[in-house]
């Protein structure tokens, strides 16, 4: 199986999970989308899907 390096931000996240949000009708704040794009952040890695690295 190749390896391949995907960059995960969770900025990035946070703005998905804002906009598919609006779209059901949810308007949650900045806070709440923070919360649950650190939280996916985390499922990630707990699922083995992605290794976390610190940049120096």
């Amino acid at each position: 199986m190749k390896e391949i390096d995907v960059i995960i931000d969770t900025e990035e996240i946070a703005e998905f999970f804002f906009r598919e949000l609006l779209k059901r009708g949810y308007v949650p704040t900045e806070g709440e989308i923070e919360e649950l794009a650190d939280i996916t952040f985390e499922y990630l890695l707990d699922k083995c899907i992605i290794d976390e690295e610190t940049e120096d």
